[in-house]
Order: structure tokens, then sequence, then C-alpha cells
């Protein structure tokens, strides 16, 4: 069966990222230098690009350009002490966040049930942005009550770790009571801040963290990049019984 210009295109490039010819990070031609090469029209470059993007072998930066994909796939190991920074540390990963916003709302009812809280308390939502060696890989929304933490929209915002925010609160340690794992399609602006196709899916975590004696202190739902992780469950309770310093 004859294939398809697009299909031509898209193989190419396939290949050339296989083998090394376009390395990771390295940016494509442009639209008009990857139609002379490749003797097509602009319909069956675009259409090449995009199927390569869904795949996660490009990524398309609005304003910039295409390029390679360059992340690296990431183990994220999820049990009772589960650190961000110290997940990508321990595999040699730089871990960076960028902070987006924060305001005090009225805690919704999922929050609110999560947090055992009456509907309507107040509560931070933090929106933060995640890096993994420099390249987006999640994008975090998290709720504590307003008035167990007044100063932790103020500290997130200035990059202070949940983890030293709880302990100048006197919470010493604290665990991942529950999570929840599920894809669907990103949102227009979640696939822009995350530097991936619309079309490629997320994969969103839900958690809740509680003290010792069980109490729930924080509700976070995340949202990350599909092709950029895999998640690994611990099902034995962690054997450090130390609180990790990381946050």
């Amino acid at each position: 069966m004859q294939r398809d210009s697009w299909q031509i295109i898209r193989d190419r490039l396939a290949g050339d990222i296989a083998s090394g010819k376009l390395a990771p990070g390295a940016r494509l031609p442009t639209e008009p230098e990857l139609c002379a090469a490749f003797g097509a029209g602009r319909h069956s470059v675009r259409r090449a690009v995009s199927a390569l993007a869904v795949e996660g072998k490009l990524r398309v930066e609005q304003g910039r350009g295409t390029f390679v994909e360059a992340a690296p796939l990431i183990t994220y190991q999820i049990g009772r002490r589960t650190r961000f920074r110290q997940n990508l540390l321990e595999q040699g990963i730089a871990p960076t966040g960028e902070h987006l916003s924060a305001k005090i709302i009225p805690a919704p009812a999922r929050v609110a049930q999560a947090l055992g809280l009456a509907e309507e308390t107040l509560v931070h939502r933090i929106l933060r942005r995640s890096f993994a060696d420099g390249v987006p890989i999640n994008l975090g929304m998290a709720f504590h009550e307003a008035a167990l933490f007044p100063d932790l929209g103020a500290r997130r915002a200035t990059g202070t770790s949940v983890t030293e925010i709880y302990r100048d609160h006197g919470i010493t340690d604290y665990f991942r009571k529950r999570t929840t794992i599920f894809t669907r399609r990103p949102e227009p602006d979640e696939a822009r801040l995350l530097s991936q196709h619309v079309d490629h899916p997320v994969m969103v975590l839900t958690k809740t963290d509680v003290t010792a004696d069980g109490r729930a202190i924080g509700y976070s739902e995340a949202v990350w990049a599909g092709d950029r992780v895999q998640f690994s469950i611990d099902t034995l309770d962690d054997p450090d019984p130390s609180p990790s310093s990381q946050g």
C-alpha cells in the first residue's frame, strides 16, 4: 500500500530521531525548510509534525519552534513519604519549580471532603509548575486550610517547601494517605504550560497528606506530562522511620 506524503515525512523524521541524527533538544528546521527538503506541501509537513508531537517525539513551543523531545523518563516513586525533590535528585535529575499563583478561596466540595472541612471553609489554592532538568513535567494545584497555615501562600511564592512549612507549624512528619491516578486530554493551557501537544494525554494524580494521627492537612491535584514519567507504587511501609527533609 502506497503511503501518503505526510507518513513518509513522519517516518523519515522519526528515523532521524531514533538514529540520533536529530538529537534530543535539537530544533527542527522551519516549516518552509521542511517543505523544501521533502518536496511536500505545508499540510503534509504539519500533519507529520503533529503526529510525532502526539507520539511524544517532538515538542512544539509556541513562538519558539519545534524541538526533539529531550525530557528524561522519570520513574516517580509513590509511597507513604513521597517527596518530589527527593524523587528526582535520587535519579540524578535537577528538580526546579515555578510559582504561578496563590489565592485564598472557599473550599470546593471535593477539597472540603478530602480535608474534612465544612464546604466554603477558606483554603489556600497554590498553582505551581515543576521541571526536571529544565523540562516541564507537571502542573500542581494544592489546597491547605488557611486558618491552619496562614503564611503558606506567601511562603510557597518564595519557594519554601511544603515540608518546611509543615515543620514550622509543628508537623514534623506527614504521609500520603491516598493516591488516585487517571488519564485525560489536557486543557489547552495545560498543554501549553507542559510544552506538549494538546492531543497527547496527561496523567492526573490526586493525593491527600495526613499527619501521623490521620489528620488531613493537604490535598493536591497534579497534571503530569504523560510521556515523561512512569509511576512506581510502593506497597510496603517506608522502612526509614525518620521524616524526609525534602519537600
